[in-house]
């Protein structure tokens, strides 16, 4: 089944994230608000501007190409893990209930399919151990091979989950880094200043596109790493259900040696 994620598979979210931060780079503004040097035309502009309008400038178009292409991935991400996360789709309570009746009346050809057919976590789990099962395998390569699929279905949950890690790591580098270019150009303007003081409204550009930089990075990094550990633990939570569920159902077949089918 292909996953959801693909969209934003490591290929496709490192380049877009590569050529994002690269635009922010080579774009970075510097915010004159009063570019005809005159100091009455910049102290209006700076009462007519508005808070929104400030940020914006501050942080130009390339650095906010670059936190608007996190944010929405940022959001993207969170629903479709949230999704994956959810108990239907992990340790449904209807297949446990019909898997349930279905060994109960020695249906296990019926159990098996049902589990088969199922594509959550339980039924793949179920179905790869009732599997091994009907081959006349042992009770305990049917529980080795319920292992084997549970360990690599909960990879994948926490490898979709991880890109949430990744933009709360990256986040506030990138804020950084516009941190350091800002406090960068706002020396450059003191160094370039051919006598006296440096234009004020200069330099406060510089150091405002130093500080909004750092402030947008942290608040995408705050949110994803939030919801990351709250999802992470939600899904460890519901992976130990499915392991005792799964093993309470096929418990039953304990005594079930190596060369006896289960029909």
């Amino acid at each position: 089944m292909r996953s959801p994620l693909a969209p934003f598979g490591p290929r496709g979210l490192t380049g877009s994230l590569s050529f994002a931060l690269l635009i922010g780079v080579l774009a970075t503004p510097g915010v004159a608000l009063a570019q005809d040097g005159d100091a009455g035309n910049a102290a209006a502009q700076i009462e007519q501007m508005n808070y929104l309008t400030w940020v914006a400038t501050s942080l130009g178009w390339g650095y906010s190409i670059v936190f608007l292409a996190l944010s929405f991935t940022l959001v993207a991400l969170f629903v479709m893990n949230l999704l994956q996360a959810s108990r239907g789709n992990v340790v449904p309570a209807e297949l446990t209930e019909s898997f349930e009746e279905h060994l109960n009346a020695k249906q296990y050809t019926e159990a098996y399919e049902l589990a088969n057919a199922d594509e959550s976590f339980l039924g793949k789990v179920l179905s790869a151990g009732l599997g091994k099962l009907s081959g006349g395998q042992s009770y305990a390569h049917a529980i080795e091979a319920m292992q084997e699929v549970g360990e690599e279905e909960n990879m994948k949950l926490e490898h979709r989950l991880s890109y949430m890690a990744l933009i709360g790591t990256i986040s506030p580098m990138i804020g950084l880094m516009g941190t350091v270019q800002g406090m960068i150009s706002a020396f450059q303007t003191i160094a370039t200043t051919a006598s006296g003081a440096p234009n004020p409204s200069d330099l406060a550009g510089d150091i405002s596109t130093a500080l909004f930089t750092t402030l947008a990075g942290l608040m995408i990094a705050i949110p994803a790493i939030a919801a990351y550990n709250i999802l992470r633990n939600r899904i460890a939570r519901l992976v130990l259900e499915v392991g005792i569920v799964s093993e309470g159902l096929m418990s039953r077949f304990q005594n079930v040696g190596g060369g006896k089918k289960v029909e």
